[in-house]
């Protein structure tokens, strides 16, 4: 199949509409890089993919030409079902924007989202994409990548979403590392009886000097 998309891209055609049906969502992972930035973007309004299983790199790409695809609706209500398939790619900055536009995403798509996406999202942005579904968010706390991102949150922050997440940092929390200094025994033993040897007179002179001054 990756060899009949190549021959067919190397012979001039274009991955419109009718192509990308045929390749349809079964291999539309087989595409390279080169060949994901050929789509035409209004060829994915009639087409159906879907990118869930292809690259970090492929979702990207895809979702940035679904998101070109669709820019004239993304103010309806619509939008948000149409671009759904491509937000394995979306960028933290188009998740927040989403936020604010009461779409209910489903927890089973919020756990495939980009991870440095999601980890970039703050409880009220979460609150916001989720909306009726976050209660459903308490199932996933002990799972990647939904564990990972509440270790990088406030516990306070966690408890205004009053879904009974826990392992946030708490407030106040204070990481000490303490220092680690050399065994007396790993230095030579001459240079540590030297050391006991001058001291006295290292204190002196440091009084004396104090005083003059």
């Amino acid at each position: 199949a990756s060899a009949a998309i190549k021959r067919y891209v190397e012979l001039g055609n274009a991955l419109n509409a009718t192509a990308l049906d045929a390749i349809g969502p079964s291999y539309v992972c087989l595409l390279n890089v080169t060949e994901v930035r050929a789509i035409d973007p209004p060829s994915l309004r009639l087409a159906s993919l879907d990118p869930s299983a292809c690259s970090q790199e492929t979702k990207n790409l895809l979702y940035q030409k679904a998101k070109e695809a669709f820019s004239g609706q993304h103010h309806l209500p619509a939008y948000y079902e149409l671009i759904l398939p491509y937000l394995g790619g979306a960028p933290a900055v188009d998740l927040k924007a989403l936020s604010k536009e009461d779409v209910n995403m489903n927890v089973t798509t919020f756990v495939t989202l980009r991870r440095d996406s999601l980890m970039s999202l703050t409880p009220p942005e979460v609150r916001g994409l989720l909306g009726i579904n976050l209660p459903e968010l308490a199932q996933w706390q002990n799972r990647a990548p939904v564990r990972d991102w509440i270790q990088l949150q406030k516990q306070s922050e966690l408890d205004k979403l009053h879904i009974m997440l826990t392992g946030g940092t708490q407030e106040g929390y204070i990481n000490i590392i303490t220092p680690k200094f050399p065994a007396p025994s790993s230095a030579p033993l001459g240079a540590v009886a030297m050391a006991f040897h001058l001291l006295p007179a290292l204190l002196l002179t440091f009084l004396v000097v104090s005083i003059l001054s």
